[in-house]
């Protein structure tokens, strides 16, 4: 332990210069800083900062280069800002010092509190922001099952330990709210909550109302809102997996919940615009398809410590599953949950619609009575929405098929079994038992 800290300090002096370097500003464009000077010194993703006008100083970051000039872009106003303006060299591998008591916290982008409570506290172990996932040969397989506490999830979408989910879903379906539920009620050892982009004044509403006080304990939670800058908003989505893989490397299974990658890689494309990229896919740069992977690969089974379990919600622009970054996230992940609107109008909660969604672990993580029993139930979803409509308008006569016969029987059971309250817990087996009791079977 003593000589593993006495390396991390060598290593941090190493970080720090003997001397400070400087450049000046030549252009501002727009969201846009052009620094001249700094050549050799700085690389995309170093940090700088340029004292304003007001006396404070605005951190930017190195995005780009063009004509021996280094592209900044700020992480607060450009107000103040002038022509010739020093710019001095802060890092260059942006470090933050994770510590076990952030649990509990809400804290911004830098890692900074925003909660009241006080400073936080300081590891002795500096983590990288933007940080590496284990060699894929050195990582566990995926391990047992991860109790998430949402019934419909635990039995028809079951998600194994280190295992990595998108769920896809429009504006004002339930993402949120299904996270906190999963937050409150899961499993796992600790909870790293990430809202990126979110509403301002939600954030409290998510904390006090869906979180609750008893969902914080174990949590920490990273903001970045919608008014604040790209930069900002990406910025939370590395922080939140950094903290993630902190308490991963701490042999705690970690459930890592990120609301949404939509706007990470929204904050990503407007980066890449800034300095220049040329647009790709309906306007998304090259850079984003770049940093999706590279962001949600963090996530996943540790090198024989810990595990951290993605859910990362990707918001569907006009209920539109196969727009690019849903497409792009879906190719990533290791299973998807699909919410409808649909679903919600006629007031079922959580708006899941289970046979689009799917886990590609869960059929080796079920035994095999399992296995039959969940074929049986989708077996009669599958028949009963086939003919959803003939039923609904009145064309369907009963006892043309048995089949359908039997699927409309269950149904109104099923939708039940399905629907859950905000305060409801339902952990692993009471599902199971539940549903083989509803369809007559003998419990798993």
């Amino acid at each position: 332990m003593a000589g593993s800290f006495v390396t991390d300090l060598a290593d941090e002096i190493d970080r720090v210069r003997s001397y400070r370097v400087f450049g000046r500003v030549t252009a501002v464009l727009g969201l846009l800083v052009e620094c001249a000077g700094l050549q050799g010194v700085l690389g995309i993703g170093g940090r700088c900062a340029i004292p304003s006008a007001s006396g404070h100083e605005i951190i930017c970051e190195v995005v780009g280069f063009r004509n021996d000039r280094a592209l900044l872009m700020p992480f607060d106003s450009l107000e103040g800002v002038a022509l010739g303006s020093r710019v001095m060299v802060i890092n260059t591998d942006p470090v933050i010092y994770p510590d076990e008591s952030w649990l509990g916290r809400v804290i911004d982008a830098f890692g900074q509190p925003i909660d009241g409570k006080g400073p936080l506290g300081t590891g002795n172990h500096g983590y990288l922001l933007r940080g590496r996932p284990p060699p894929a040969h050195t990582r566990d397989r995926v391990g047992g099952k991860v109790d998430l506490g949402v019934r419909a999830l635990n039995t028809f979408i079951t998600c194994c330990v280190g295992q990595r989910m998108g769920i896809f879903s429009a504006s004002g379906v339930g993402k949120s709210v299904l996270l906190s539920m999963m937050a409150r009620f899961t499993s796992a050892d600790v909870s790293v909550i990430g809202l990126v982009g979110e509403r301002g004044r939600e954030v409290q509403e998510f904390l006090q109302d869906d979180l609750g006080e008893e969902g914080l304990k174990r949590s920490v939670v990273v903001v970045a809102t919608s008014d604040q800058s790209a930069l900002m908003r990406r910025q939370s989505a590395y922080l939140t997996l950094t903290c993630a893989e902190y308490f991963r490397d701490r042999a705690r299974d970690v459930l890592c919940l990120m609301d949404s990658v939509t706007r990470f890689a929204m904050a990503q494309r407007e980066i890449g615009l800034t300095a220049g990229e040329p647009p790709a896919s309906r306007g998304y740069t090259p850079s984003v398809f770049a940093e999706l992977p590279k962001l949600l690969e963090r996530a996943g089974p540790g090198a024989g410590r810990g595990s951290v379990t993605g859910l990362f919600t990707v918001l569907v622009e006009g209920d539109d599953h196969n727009e690019p970054v849903s497409d792009a996230v879906r190719g990533i992940l290791d299973g998807h949950v699909v919410m409808e609107r649909a679903i919600a109008e006629r007031g079922r909660f959580p708006a899941i619609n289970v046979l689009r969604s799917i886990s590609r672990t869960m059929p080796n993580c079920n035994d095999e009575a399992q296995n039959v029993l969940i074929d049986r139930a989708r077996s009669l979803m599958a028949t009963y929405r086939d003919m959803e409509e003939m039923i609904r308008l009145g064309a369907y006569r009963p006892g043309t098929s048995a089949e359908v016969d039997e699927a409309i029987q269950y149904n109104p059971a099923l939708e039940e079994f399905l629907r859950q309250d905000l305060s409801e817990s339902s952990n692993l087996e009471q599902g199971y038992e539940e549903l083989a009791q509803l369809l007559g079977m003998a419990a798993p």
